[in-house]
């Protein structure tokens, strides 16, 4: 089910195995790829959803005021909700360069357990088995 779609964003509910599911088209305009993810947080209070699928590999780089943002704000929100497996398929050259393995470590200290993926299939089957 489709619960956002614009120009920068889908995010999906997969009912049937109920984890929300995010692609981005192009880089994001923060204010729509905020209001996507404030729109899934509500989602897995409702649903009582644990994982997330991201489909990063079309963004660009977000920037400082969007992190703190969702490191302060959204993902506590998120955690608090029943948040507790992320998958995120990222372009190669951010996957190869590490640069999620600090941001990772933040999470894990939250309660939320983070992998980085660069093929969707192998972030969606780490995330079912979960």
């Amino acid at each position: 089910m489709k619960v956002v779609e614009n120009e920068y964003v889908t995010l999906r509910h997969i009912q049937d195995k109920n984890y929300l599911y995010h692609t981005v088209h192009k880089p994001v305009d923060e204010a729509a790829f905020k209001a996507s993810l404030d729109k899934g947080v509500a989602l897995m209070g409702q649903h009582r959803i644990q994982k997330w699928l991201s489909d990063d590999r079309l963004n660009g780089p977000l920037s400082q005021d969007f992190s703190a943002w969702a490191i302060e704000d959204w993902i506590p929100r998120a955690i608090k909700a029943g948040w507790k497996y992320w998958a995120n398929v990222v372009p190669v050259e951010i996957e190869a360069a590490g640069t999620l393995t600090p941001f990772m470590d933040v999470l894990h200290s939250m309660g939320l357990r983070m992998m980085v993926f660069s093929k969707l299939e192998d972030a969606q089957d780490w995330l079912l088995k979960q």
